[in-house]
This record gives structure tokens, C-alpha cells and sequence, in this order.
């Protein structure tokens, strides 16, 4: 897969579709490499006219590693958060990491695109509608919050499967993963652990990192609430969220789309903090319908 250099730092990225198709970014969430986009959803995606890229985020996959910055004390970070006090221990913050995802564009000559995100994926693509607004042209937020304090916190049982002891092995790195997503999966729709163990297996292999995911974690924690500049968001929004999901509580999704004037919300019934193939089409054609319509 390609990496081009942008914003100081090396990205990973790969394209589905018509070079000349409406562009179309996906921005994965937390500890996520950017082959949780999967191959069928990225084809569906291109099939509707799409110039689809993905990438991997700062410090997961293929892109730049902040190994050296060390492992944080994200306990300690999320106690700070959670009682108002400031974090200061960030290496960076999502503004960051959607100031890299505005360096792609420019590094493969992208001057505006659709921006899709889900879950830390939706909090950055917040910021670069926040921060590169004329870059713009439709904002998707699956799954994601607001960064809003005051919201429902995630259900026990998904932070203990996400603060989980780091593995030590591929194997017990490829169990966590499916651990998690049975965890915070979607309830009304079958665990496909066949798909999550290949994901989790191709990411080990791609790039195993994980301390990455505690520093994006603090990243997320550091960068505070966005309700108030994601008012000021002008650009056609979408926001989809499941009801059941135990890791951004639905609360997270109605925030966000009452925080963007004129922002559209759906709720799925039964979907979890993933997005079960049963429900691709579903969420593909409601991001087809506001991509064409802009």
C-alpha cells in the first residue's frame, strides 16, 4: 500500500474507485487500522461514484509510530478527565490527527472531500470540519460523541474489555480483539467472529502497536468538548448511531447531531459500536444519499 509523508509524518493509505469520483475519506476509530473499513464496504462506497480512500491513523498500522513518547497513564488521564481538570499529559491531540488527515488530501492532490468517521474516527472528522472547513463538503459521524463530560459514560463491561492488559503475543492480541468486539459488538445482529478474527490477524501482521492505542486514547481525553465550535459547522451533515451501543452511548450521537445546525440523525435499533455487515448497505446508501445530494 502507498504512504506519501504529510504533516510531519508518514501515512499509509490505499483508493477503491473512479480517480474522478466525488472523494470520499474514511477516518477509523480508536486502535482501529484502516482495513476495519472493510474491502465490500470500500467497493460499495466506489460503486455509488466514490473515490474512496482510507488510511491508517497516527500510531496504529502502517503509518508513523510514536513509540518513543512512551505509554501513558491513561488511568490516571481518565480520572483527570472525568473530574474537569485539565490533561496535559497528551503527545497530541485529535487536532493532530485531523490536521494529518488534511495533509493526505494534499498530498494526493484532494483539495475538498466528503469526510466519514466512526467512533475516534467521528470525533476527528468533527475537528477537521471544526478546524479545515472549506476542505469539507459533507461531514459523517458514525457512532462517535462530542466530547461532551457531562454525556453517559461507556458500560463497565466495555472499558474493562478496552483497559484490558496489553498482549503479550499475536495470539493474545488477536483473542482481545475478538474479546472487544464481542463485547461491544452490535446485540441484534450475529457475532461474525470468523470476520473479526481475520481483522484482528491481518492488523497484528500489518503493524502491532499498542501502546498507540493508549495515546490515541489520551489524545481523545485531552482534546476536550467540540458542541460549542461544532455549531458553527455549516456543511451537510449525517449522523448515525446504534441504540444499543454500550461503548459511545446513543446519547453521544444525539448530542452530536443536535450540535450541528441541520445535521440529519439516524438511529439503527440493534446495532452495537460496530457495523455488522447486515447493516452496510444500510449506512452506505443513507452516506451515497447525502454525498449526491451536496
Amino acid at each position: 500500500m502507498p504512504t506519501v509523508k504529510a504533516n510531519g509524518i508518514e501515512i499509509t493509505y490505499d483508493e477503491f474507485g473512479d480517480p474522478n469520483g466525488r472523494p470520499l475519506l474514511l477516518i477509523m476509530g480508536l486502535g482501529g487500522q484502516m482495513i476495519m473499513w472493510r474491502e465490500e464496504m470500500c467497493e460499495m462506497f466506489a460503486q455509488q461514484g466514490h473515490r474512496v480512500v482510507r488510511f491508517d491513523n497516527r500510531d496504529v498500522g502502517q503509518s508513523t509510530s510514536f513509540e518513543h513518547l512512551g505509554l501513558p497513564d491513561v488511568m490516571s488521564v481518565m480520572m483527570k478527565a472525568l473530574t474537569g481538570q485539565p490533561v496535559d499529559e497528551a503527545p497530541y491531540l485529535l487536532k493532530d490527527m485531523a490536521a494529518d488527515a488534511a495533509g493526505l488530501l494534499d498530498a494526493i492532490g484532494i483539495e475538498s472531500a466528503h469526510i466519514v468517521g466512526a467512533s475516534m474516527g467521528g470525533m476527528i472528522a468533527q475537528q477537521f470540519a471544526i478546524d479545515h472547513p472549506h476542505r469539507v463538503r459533507t461531514l459523517t459521524s458514525i457512532m462517535s460523541t462530542t466530547g461532551d463530560p457531562t454525556l453517559p459514560q461507556p458500560r463497565a463491561e466495555a472499558t474493562g474489555a478496552l483497559l484490558a492488559p496489553l498482549p503479550a503475543d499475536r495470539e493474545a492480541s488477536i483473542e482481545r480483539g475478538v474479546n472487544i468486539f464481542r463485547t461491544i459488538g452490535s446485540p441484534g445482529f450475529p457475532f461474525d467472529e470468523d470476520e473479526v478474527r481475520s481483522v484482528a490477524s491481518r492488523s497484528y501482521d500489518r503493524g502491532f502497536n499498542p501502546t498507540g492505542v493508549a495515546r490515541q486514547l489520551v489524545a481523545i481525553l485531552a482534546s476536550g468538548n467540540r458542541t460549542e465550535a461544532l455549531k458553527n459547522v455549516k456543511v451537510p451533515t449525517l449522523v448515525i448511531h446504534g441504540k444499543d451501543d454500550p461503548l459511545v452511548p446513543v446519547e453521544g450521537g444525539q448530542a452530536t447531531a443536535a450540535a450541528i445546525p441541520g445535521a440529519k440523525l439516524i438511529v439503527i435499533e440493534g446495532m452495537g459500536h460496530d457495523m455488522p455487515k447486515e447493516l452496510r448497505p444500510q449506512i452506505v446508501a443513507a452516506i451515497g444519499e447525502l454525498t449526491a445530494n451536496a
